[in-house]
């Protein structure tokens, strides 16, 4: 049932993840957040979807429960794809599906090439071979940019006011239940950003070329063997059309679902995705 799974690293880290639902489960959903986020990035999610399934959403090191890492230049995807290596190996899953929201998504295509049978589908949320410029400058700007806020309030007013365009229908309550879930209050009472500010340094050297966009064209082509469903927010500067529609046209089986009115990325609670991914998931389930 539902608890907190504690792991250590190969090098040492104490790793969280959340798990809810049957451990006994036929599948496993496992969840991986953005860059910025954590295991409760999923919780508005996890709400709306059947209980009968066992969900497990990983802090990756560096963020929530998770151990900072000292040494940042291991803030890179294929360390946090070791990591949940790790994880599978502690909780030994029968059947399982990955959800990567972003980072976690580029997470999921590099576990989807070391994942066996085990791995079923995946689903990829506003993220894809091709990360565009713009998007990764606008998100390099705020990445470590840490305050000190008094309350929840507070920050959920600072993120309203930085991601307004991201999230345009929200109303005050989505903007305190998103800081809710993005901030953890400090040893002096303040409110601030509950991962390693660290991370911004490793950010930096992430720069956009032709030559790594091939490598990742060559790694999503892991995913041409599974079920995938790739989810875009229709405002989203970080994930084009093209190449949403690239994706698709290369694997031959894949959805694409659009998140109206949304940026860079869905929170996933949107009635569409709710709808896409339990259909998704079902689909799998049918087949097992």
């Amino acid at each position: 049932m539902d608890g907190d799974i504690i792991f250590q690293s190969r090098d040492g880290l104490n790793l969280f993840a959340k798990s809810c639902g049957p451990v006994d489960a036929d599948l496993t959903v496992l969840c991986l957040h953005g860059l910025t986020r954590n295991h409760k990035d999923f919780d508005p999610l996890l709400s709306k979807l059947s209980a009968h399934r066992r969900y497990i959403s990983m802090d990756v090191r560096g963020r929530g429960k998770s151990d900072r890492d000292h040494d940042p230049s291991r803030y890179r995807p294929d360390v946090y794809a070791q990591d949940v290596i790790e994880l599978l190996d502690h909780v030994q899953p029968k059947k399982m599906v990955l959800i990567g929201t972003s980072m976690g998504g580029i997470i999921s295509l590099i576990l989807s090439q070391i994942l066996s049978s085990q791995l079923l589908g995946v689903i990829l949320n506003d993220v894809g071979p091709k990360v565009e410029p713009i998007g990764l400058k606008r998100i390099s700007e705020y990445v470590g940019d840490f305050v000190e806020h008094d309350s929840l309030e507070a920050a959920a007013t600072a993120i309203q006011v930085s991601q307004h365009d991201v999230y345009p229908n929200f109303a005050f309550n989505d903007w305190l239940a998103f800081a809710k879930r993005t901030h953890v209050e400090n040893a002096n009472g303040k409110f601030v950003l509950d991962y390693d500010p660290e991370i911004a340094s490793a950010l930096k050297s992430v720069s956009p070329s032709l030559t790594v966009e091939m490598q990742m064209w060559a790694v999503y082509a892991a995913t041409y063997k599974r079920p995938l469903l790739v989810i875009r927010g229709e405002l989203s500067d970080l994930f084009s059309v093209d190449t949403a529609v690239k994706m698709v046209h290369r694997h031959g089986r894949a959805k694409i679902v659009s998140v109206p009115n949304v940026g860079h990325a869905p929170i996933l609670d949107e009635p569409v995705c709710v709808k896409a991914i339990e259909s998704f998931l079902k689909r799998i389930e049918d087949k097992l």
